[in-house]
């Protein structure tokens, strides 16, 4: 019986970060704390070369793969093993990615699309390994809505319409009780107490 280990390329993390390694989002792909993940953007930075135009850098353990998104970063955290031909090219795909959501590339912008970033991020990876799937496929897939969805928004409105019209047939009946009991009233004196 033979057996073959799954290989070893994996994508750690993705994230997009400031220039000093903040990271503004991340995903991590494989069982990660987030302190881990947070120490290795913040060490990003600090292995840099100004001035060379390579597109990754690696430590002992890690390759960081890159491209500058204006005053930001696209960063893949993988594998020192991991096939770098592979990485630029999942790389491309993440940095196409942003501008689909994002109208800027900037801080508060990337914040708040933040989810719609790290659903779009799951559909590249699973478990640490590259899905085939292209910048159309993951538009389709994230805005995609389940039949489940559809199901509870056609009952929550019918719900809401039950409701809306068992209020007003509530306030005509209290309207009339109201006008009846004042007719039933009138001419009455009321002690005062």
């Amino acid at each position: 019986i033979v057996c073959s280990a799954p290989p070893l390329q994996v994508l750690l993390a993705a994230a997009v970060c400031t220039k000093a390694g903040k990271a503004i989002v991340s995903r991590q792909f494989v069982e990660m704390t987030r302190t881990r993940v947070e120490g290795l953007l913040a060490a990003f930075p600090k292995l840099m070369n100004t001035g060379k135009q390579h597109t990754f850098v690696e430590t002992e353990s890690v390759r960081y793969v890159y491209q500058p998104l204006e005053k930001l970063y696209m960063v893949l955290v993988t594998t020192k093993n991991s096939n770098i031909l592979e990485d630029l090219e999942t790389l491309r795909l993440f940095s196409r990615v942003i501008p689909e959501y994002c109208r800027v590339l900037e801080e508060g912008e990337i914040s708040e699309h933040c989810f719609d970033l790290i659903f779009a991020f799951d559909e590249i990876v699973a478990l640490g390994y590259r899905e085939n799937v292209n910048l159309a496929q993951i538009r389709t897939f994230t805005e995609m809505d389940s039949h489940e969805e559809k199901v509870f928004r056609a009952i929550r409105e019918t719900q809401e319409i039950e409701a809306k019209a068992e209020m007003r047939r509530k306030a005509k009946e209290l309207q009339q009780a109201l006008n009846t009991g004042s007719e039933h009233w009138k001419g009455q004196w009321w002690p005062s107490g």
